[in-house]
Protein backbone atom coordinates (compact mmCIF):
# COMPACT_ATOMS: atom_id res chain seq x y z
CA UNK A 1 0.00 0.00 0.00
CA UNK A 2 1.29 3.75 -0.87
CA UNK A 3 0.47 5.00 2.28
CA UNK A 4 1.90 2.44 4.73
CA UNK A 5 5.21 2.84 2.36
CA UNK A 6 4.97 6.50 2.63
CA UNK A 7 4.71 7.03 6.18
CA UNK A 8 7.12 4.27 6.89
CA UNK A 9 9.66 6.53 4.53
CA UNK A 10 8.77 9.32 6.72
CA UNK A 11 9.68 7.69 9.90
CA UNK A 12 12.93 6.44 8.07
CA UNK A 13 13.42 10.54 6.96
CA UNK A 14 12.75 11.87 10.33
CA UNK A 15 14.88 9.21 12.24
CA UNK A 16 17.98 9.47 10.03
CA UNK A 17 17.80 13.51 10.00
CA UNK A 18 17.70 13.56 13.32
CA UNK A 19 20.55 11.21 13.73
CA UNK A 20 22.85 13.33 11.38
CA UNK A 21 21.73 16.61 12.65
CA UNK A 22 22.31 15.32 16.36
CA UNK A 23 25.97 13.69 15.23
CA UNK A 24 26.58 17.27 14.18
CA UNK A 25 25.55 19.05 17.11
CA UNK A 26 22.31 20.66 16.05
CA UNK A 27 19.07 20.15 17.98
CA UNK A 28 16.76 20.99 15.05
CA UNK A 29 13.72 18.88 13.88
CA UNK A 30 13.25 18.42 10.00
CA UNK A 31 10.13 20.81 10.33
CA UNK A 32 12.45 23.55 12.17
CA UNK A 33 15.34 22.81 9.34
CA UNK A 34 12.67 23.28 6.50
CA UNK A 35 11.66 26.90 8.03
CA UNK A 36 14.73 28.34 8.97
CA UNK A 37 15.89 27.60 4.79
CA UNK A 38 12.38 29.07 4.02
CA UNK A 39 13.25 31.68 5.99
CA UNK A 40 16.76 32.00 5.00
CA UNK A 41 15.77 32.14 1.19
CA UNK A 42 12.98 34.90 2.27
CA UNK A 43 14.16 37.44 4.54
CA UNK A 44 11.04 39.39 6.08
CA UNK A 45 8.59 36.05 4.86
CA UNK A 46 5.50 36.46 7.04
CA UNK A 47 4.37 33.23 8.84
CA UNK A 48 0.79 32.40 6.73
CA UNK A 49 2.82 32.64 4.00
CA UNK A 50 6.08 30.31 5.32
CA UNK A 51 3.55 27.38 6.29
CA UNK A 52 2.41 27.37 2.64
CA UNK A 53 5.75 27.01 1.42
CA UNK A 54 6.86 24.50 3.32
CA UNK A 55 3.53 23.08 3.87
CA UNK A 56 2.49 22.98 7.72
CA UNK A 57 -0.39 23.60 9.37
CA UNK A 58 -0.70 27.68 9.84
CA UNK A 59 -2.22 27.15 12.91
CA UNK A 60 0.62 25.07 14.38
CA UNK A 61 3.37 26.85 12.31
CA UNK A 62 3.58 29.44 15.28
CA UNK A 63 4.82 26.81 17.71
CA UNK A 64 7.76 26.31 15.26
CA UNK A 65 8.45 29.67 14.82
CA UNK A 66 8.30 29.99 18.62
CA UNK A 67 10.96 27.38 19.21
CA UNK A 68 13.61 28.89 16.49
CA UNK A 69 13.20 32.06 18.55
CA UNK A 70 14.07 31.20 21.60
CA UNK A 71 17.14 29.05 20.17
CA UNK A 72 18.19 32.60 19.10
CA UNK A 73 17.48 31.47 15.26
CA UNK A 74 15.35 33.90 14.08
CA UNK A 75 13.49 37.07 14.77
CA UNK A 76 9.46 37.59 14.82
CA UNK A 77 8.70 41.38 14.83
CA UNK A 78 5.27 43.00 13.72
CA UNK A 79 4.60 43.84 9.94
CA UNK A 80 5.16 47.33 8.96
CA UNK A 81 2.82 46.55 6.20
CA UNK A 82 0.41 44.79 8.09
CA UNK A 83 0.05 45.20 11.40
CA UNK A 84 -1.42 41.33 12.18
CA UNK A 85 1.27 39.73 10.73
CA UNK A 86 4.52 39.03 11.51
CA UNK A 87 7.54 38.92 9.82
CA UNK A 88 10.47 36.64 10.29
CA UNK A 89 14.15 36.84 9.88
CA UNK A 90 17.30 35.21 10.35
CA UNK A 91 19.78 36.13 12.73
CA UNK A 92 23.21 35.70 12.81
CA UNK A 93 23.11 32.83 14.41
CA UNK A 94 20.38 31.09 12.62
CA UNK A 95 22.62 31.79 9.29
CA UNK A 96 25.63 30.25 11.21
CA UNK A 97 23.33 27.72 12.27
CA UNK A 98 22.09 27.20 8.72
CA UNK A 99 25.26 27.11 6.77
CA UNK A 100 27.11 24.38 9.66
CA UNK A 101 23.72 22.38 9.16
CA UNK A 102 23.85 21.86 6.06
CA UNK A 103 26.36 19.46 5.20
CA UNK A 104 24.43 17.14 8.05
CA UNK A 105 21.33 17.68 6.45
CA UNK A 106 22.64 16.75 2.67
CA UNK A 107 24.51 13.40 4.10
CA UNK A 108 20.70 12.55 5.75
CA UNK A 109 19.65 12.75 2.29
CA UNK A 110 22.15 10.94 0.96
CA UNK A 111 21.51 7.77 3.65
CA UNK A 112 17.82 8.18 3.18
CA UNK A 113 18.36 6.78 -0.25
CA UNK A 114 21.18 4.33 -0.11
CA UNK A 115 19.71 1.48 -1.13
CA UNK A 116 19.46 2.99 -4.62
CA UNK A 117 21.26 3.70 -7.66
CA UNK A 118 21.75 7.32 -8.21
CA UNK A 119 19.29 7.24 -11.08
CA UNK A 120 16.52 4.97 -9.01
CA UNK A 121 17.31 8.14 -6.20
CA UNK A 122 16.66 10.60 -9.22
CA UNK A 123 13.19 9.10 -10.18
CA UNK A 124 11.84 8.01 -7.10
CA UNK A 125 12.38 12.01 -6.16
CA UNK A 126 10.60 12.68 -9.36
CA UNK A 127 7.41 10.59 -8.76
CA UNK A 128 7.21 11.70 -5.49
CA UNK A 129 6.72 15.34 -6.68
CA UNK A 130 4.15 13.97 -9.32
CA UNK A 131 2.19 12.12 -6.55
CA UNK A 132 2.36 14.89 -4.23
CA UNK A 133 1.56 17.78 -6.91
CA UNK A 134 -1.50 15.45 -7.86
CA UNK A 135 -2.39 15.43 -4.32
CA UNK A 136 -1.56 18.65 -3.22
CA UNK A 137 -5.14 19.96 -2.40
CA UNK A 138 -6.11 17.04 -0.58
CA UNK A 139 -3.51 17.35 2.06
CA UNK A 140 -4.78 19.72 5.46
CA UNK A 141 -1.38 21.80 4.56
CA UNK A 142 -0.92 22.31 0.84
CA UNK A 143 2.58 23.36 -0.12
CA UNK A 144 1.53 26.68 -1.20
CA UNK A 145 3.91 29.35 -3.79
CA UNK A 146 5.62 32.27 -2.58
CA UNK A 147 8.89 34.45 -2.62
CA UNK A 148 11.77 33.33 -3.13
CA UNK A 149 13.42 29.98 -4.71
CA UNK A 150 12.19 26.11 -3.48
CA UNK A 151 14.63 23.80 -2.64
Amino acid sequence: MPGHLARRFQQIAVAVFLAEVEQAGFDLTPVQYAALAAIHANPGIDQITLAGLIAYDRTTITGVIDRLVQKGLVLRQASSRDRRARELQITEAGQQTFRAITPAVEAAQQIMLRGLTEMEARELVRLLKKAIAAGNELSRAPLRDGPGEQG
